[in-house]
């Protein structure tokens, strides 16, 4: 899908002379340079351990046996460790993430089992889990706000309200038609488009469906061998790959409605330097944990991760110069890039930039950080009813 909405993403920014000079690399680059960081390794044997440590003392149910997505992690150690020069300091950076999410993780479990028919899974993806407490947090601010705690649309009630028209995969035809037009594509490069985020729509779901068919005796075996090493314990959560979750209808088309909407927040927002294109693709990763935690309520997601988007935006922008420096001291070669290169949804995950400005010795960022855990918790307060006794 990136391949279609990247170069659409261009053309729209050169029809309007906007100057955006940080390249959105994408995760998958930016993952390769997390890999060749002198950190990585060591952080994720840390993981490794700090998982094993916290299920032997009952602080977390998730086995997070998702090794390759370790790297969230190991990147947030990798930019500490780049702007200390400090190993050790790099190291706690990661542990601080790593038990963090897998905290999470645990909190979302029950609605993720609820929404995506998921059982005994938990989804420990540091992209997409720390937007959970924030999709809690808003729901439940949406409705106290008169009016708009009335709106509701889920996949079921927008296909029985607009038939055909509500489709999931004519959902992601019409988004194709909009994004070429304002690209400025013939009627050839408009439908190719159209159809292209179409099927998309139409054949994600079922491709979930089948990984999930494999991955299901992969995670009955950990839960056997778990409950053979720990018979007083039947309440484990595997945790997966948020890519597990993304096939539900109601996160794709919140990633669909949210891809326009980056593009034109790219152009709008005062101090941005980042066109979204790389990333774009993964948009449902990014609203995946907001969708669960409004209860698939896509006109809230959708309200929720707005202002996540525009911090992304700001966050990447300001890390550029930091992953630069980070993609360079490994080798990786950004020459093609550009002067600057950064990660759209990665790179601007504002948790991790949270850790990184906290280990500068940025006293404003430390007392932002009280200020969020505060929110947290109180999120948790008036919320876990409904993610454990409801979910």
């Amino acid at each position: 899908m990136g391949e279609q909405i990247g170069p659409a993403a261009q053309a729209i920014v050169e029809r309007t002379g906007l100057s955006l000079p940080a390249v959105d690399l994408g995760w998958a680059p930016l993952s390769a340079i997390t890999w060749g960081s002198p950190i990585a390794p060591f952080a994720i044997v840390l993981t490794l351990l700090i998982n094993l440590v916290m299920l032997a003392a009952k602080w977390t149910k998730t086995i997070d046996i998702d090794i390759w997505n370790y790297w969230h992690f190991a990147f947030a150690g990798c930019l500490v460790y780049v702007a200390t020069g400090n190993f050790a300091l790099g190291l706690l950076g990661s542990a601080i993430a790593a038990v963090i999410i897998i905290k999470i993780a645990d909190w979302c479990a029950p609605l993720v089992q609820k929404y995506c028919n998921l059982p005994g899974i938990s989804l420990p993806t540091l992209s997409s889990a720390v937007f959970f407490p924030i999709g809690l947090l808003g729901n439940w601010i949406l409705d106290k706000v008169p009016g708009i705690n009335k709106l509701h649309a889920d996949p079921e009630t927008i296909q029985k309200r607009f038939g055909i028209f509500g489709e999931p995969m004519m959902v992601g035809f019409m988004l194709g038609m909009l994004l070429g037009l304002l690209a400025g594509y013939d009627f050839k490069g408009v439908l190719a488009l159209a159809i292209n985020l179409g099927a998309v729509m139409y054949i994600l779901p079922r491709m979930v469906r089948i990984l999930m068919d494999g991955l299901i005796p992969i995670s009955d075996g950990v839960k056997d061998f778990m409950a053979r090493r720990f018979p007083d314990r039947a309440d484990f959560y595997i945790g997966l790959d948020i890519a597990v979750a993304i096939g539900n209808p109601a996160i794709i088309s919140t990633g669909l409605l949210l891809t326009p909407i980056a593009i034109l927040l790219a152009f709008l927002v005062p101090g941005n330097q980042t066109l979204p294109v790389a990333d774009l693709s993964n948009m449902a990763v990014f609203c995946s944990m907001i969708v669960v935690a409004c209860n698939q309520n896509i006109v809230r997601a959708v309200i929720i991760a707005i202002p996540c988007l525009i911090g992304d935006l700001l966050v990447c922008s300001a890390a550029a110069p930091l992953i630069t420096q980070l993609a360079t001291s490994v080798g990786y070669d950004t020459s093609a890039s550009g002067s600057l290169v950064t990660a759209f949804l990665d790179g601007g995950n504002p948790f991790r930039y949270l850790i990184y400005q906290v280990f500068s010795g940025n006293i404003v960022a430390a007392v932002v950080a009280v200020i969020v855990a505060v929110l947290v918790a109180f999120t948790w307060r008036v919320t876990h009813r409904q993610a454990y006794m409801e979910g």
